[in-house]
């Protein structure tokens, strides 16, 4: 049967029996996994341990979409381009190896090596908890790694690394999906973020010729680059090039230096649009809600907020679906 476009429901780092009944409960027939805890491994992950997962999750009737990261010491030299990244690389390649060995699609990554990702909270509608950035708050931040990381040395990282890793991913079978710089935008701790536009993705696309790059579309990161128009932009140049591996359909508030997270369908972004414009570029992997608000009775993974919002988008596929 051919694959059409879904919703999946991205897990937390380390769930149990309980959170694959809650996401069959809800309709779902797959995950996305965080960077995965139950995996050991300081370096690499291995086969074996790979395969126990996948058998583990399949075991509720569910299989695994996408891994959204490795653990980031993985390959911390790699992304700023740092004496020994040789090393972490080929782990990292070995990894690509063990993952589509064991059956496991895409593997998701971002170069974002300054870990800075919110600059606070805020109360929502009805006193939910969402996050927040501005800019201001991080203009004196200290340099994070000592020195200033430029715009061209992280594109040379970033070129280092996709052309050794993209024939290792071809032979494995597996997609790599980057995720945008979140927040988007100039330098943060002195280390550039070169994924915060779409001239930067589109830069990054010319490197490699494969259909084993691609995107994981965040709408949140993308709307937070220009709001709609810009995720629409996104959608239709990578889209109709099978360059869109998952989605992360997530709301903001407010773009660029300033915005705050919000449920889906209570922010800028024209979601029906979007919706229609993912199915109209024949997008057929799956789609998760991200950043999930902290409603009431919340904690943690905020299995109440995830539950809404993956229901809200089951909802608008299916009318998307039905009036097209």
């Amino acid at each position: 049967m051919a694959e059409t476009m879904r919703v999946a429901i991205g897990i937390p780092s380390n769930p149990t029996d309980e959170h694959f009944r809650f996401v069959r409960q809800l309709g779902c027939e797959g995950v996305v996994f965080p960077t995965p805890a139950r995996l050991p491994g300081e370096h690499r992950w291995e086969y074996e341990d790979l395969v126990r997962l996948r058998e583990w999750v399949e075991s509720f009737g569910l299989r695994i979409e996408a891994f959204q990261n490795t653990p980031h010491s993985f390959w911390h030299k790699v992304r700023l381009g740092l004496p020994g990244r040789d090393a972490e690389l080929e782990n990292y390649l070995t990894t690509i190896r063990n993952i589509g060995r064991a059956g496991i699609p895409v593997l998701g990554y971002n170069f974002r090596a300054e870990s800075l990702y919110r600059t606070g909270t805020k109360p929502s509608r009805g006193g939910a908890v969402v996050t927040t950035f501005d800019r201001a708050l991080v203009k004196d931040r200290p340099l994070t790694f000592g020195r200033v990381f430029t715009e061209n040395e992280m594109w040379e990282a970033y070129e280092y690394f996709i052309k050794a890793a993209i024939p290792v991913a071809e032979e494995a079978g597996v997609r790599l999906a980057l995720h945008p710089d979140d927040p988007p935008g100039p330098a943060i701790g002195g280390v550039a973020r070169i994924f915060s536009s779409f001239e930067g993705f589109e830069r990054g696309s010319r490197i490699v010729d494969s259909p084993n790059w691609g995107l994981d579309l965040c709408i949140g990161c993308w709307s937070e680059m220009g709001g709609t128009e810009n995720v629409l932009r996104g959608i239709r140049h990578f889209g109709p090039r099978g360059q869109i591996c998952y989605v992360h359909f997530r709301e903001v508030q407010g773009v660029g230096d300033q915005f705050a997270e919000c449920f889906i369908g209570d922010g800028d972004l024209d979601v029906t649009g979007v919706m229609r414009a993912l199915k109209e570029v024949g997008f057929t992997g799956c789609m998760i809600d991200d950043h999930a608000p902290q409603m009431v009775w919340d904690t943690g993974w905020a299995p109440h907020s995830r539950a809404y919002q993956t229901g809200y988008l089951m909802g608008l596929l299916r009318a998307v679906n039905d009036l097209t």
